[in-house]
């Protein structure tokens, strides 16, 4: 991802995370990670996978 980002693709958000396709899949489920559908594309919002990032780091 680079600076001024808002979205980022699934793979992207599994090398800014550490995690796999499946825990990313389940935390956009459940609301954790906020998606953007564009066409059949699957986009993450830079700010919900820094606020992830950050809960991980306080935890």
């Amino acid at each position: 991802m680079r600076s001024g980002d808002l979205t980022a693709s699934v793979a992207q958000a599994e090398q800014a995370t550490g995690l796999g396709r499946t825990t990313i899949d389940k935390l956009m489920r459940d609301g954790t990670l906020v998606r953007k559908k564009v066409g059949r594309r699957t986009l993450i919002t830079v700010e919900s996978i820094e606020r992830l990032v950050g809960a991980k780091a306080a935890g």
